[in-house]
């Protein structure tokens, strides 16, 4: 099919106490088992660099343009599958694998203090919840002020709002990686239903996404 759909899906590197990141095992997982035929679905794995992330992600979102690009990272707080709504601008203190944090402790310069994905997850979360999937998913408004964080606000500043986070707890805690895997693919089938459902989630068909190119 010409017309595939083109999603990107990110895990990260270890870091930490997770000398083995459950998000790229996930993504991995995820990979395995596909996100459908009419879905062209490309993984990558990302430092947990600050100065990796700003690099890596433009050239992401370029030509051909994904319809959705979704970050799985790890929480050692989560026992859920956490679908992050919005990403945060300030507040990036803490250091990264390369003992480095952004000097203005932001993401952008001049960008809004949040911004929140075209996505709706409390609906995604519902219909995941609701098909007996056997994982549970919750929904948060805090990414946590690090680079998953600063991943995804970079991404919906890239992207006008066309991604997603998604929190994954540590393997076994409780869920395998199978399991994982699982959940990824049931929430990011949602996902490009419900971009498919509201025209306005749609980047052919919406003007607002022509100057993109500027930045």
């Amino acid at each position: 099919m010409a017309n595939k759909k083109k999603v990107i899906v990110t895990g990260f590197e270890p870091f930490g106490e997770h000398a083995v990141n459950s998000s790229w095992v996930a993504v991995q997982e995820l990979e395995r088992l596909g996100l459908g035929e009419e879905v062209d679905l490309h993984v990558r794995e990302v430092p947990v660099e600050y100065q990796a992330v700003q690099s890596l992600l433009p050239s992401l979102w370029k030509d051909p343009q994904p319809q959705l690009v979704v970050h799985v990272g790890v929480s050692g707080l989560a026992t859920t599958v956490t679908l992050e709504q919005c990403g945060h601008n300030k507040g990036y203190k803490r250091l990264d694998n390369c003992s480095f944090c952004p000097a203005s402790q932001c993401c952008m310069e001049n960008g809004p203090d949040c911004i929140q994905s075209v996505l709706d997850m409390d609906a995604v979360c519902k219909r995941v919840n609701d098909s007996g999937l056997g994982v549970t998913l919750s929904v948060s408004k805090d990414a946590g002020r690090y680079l998953c964080d600063y991943t995804y606000y970079t991404s919906l500043y890239l992207g006008q709002g066309h991604s997603a986070f998604i929190h994954v707890p540590p393997l076994g805690k409780p869920y395998s990686s199978q399991d994982l895997g699982r959940a990824l693919q049931a929430a990011i089938q949602e996902m490009l239903n419900l971009l498919e459902l509201d025209p306005k989630h749609n980047k052919h068909c919406d003007h607002e996404h022509q100057h993109q190119h500027d930045h």
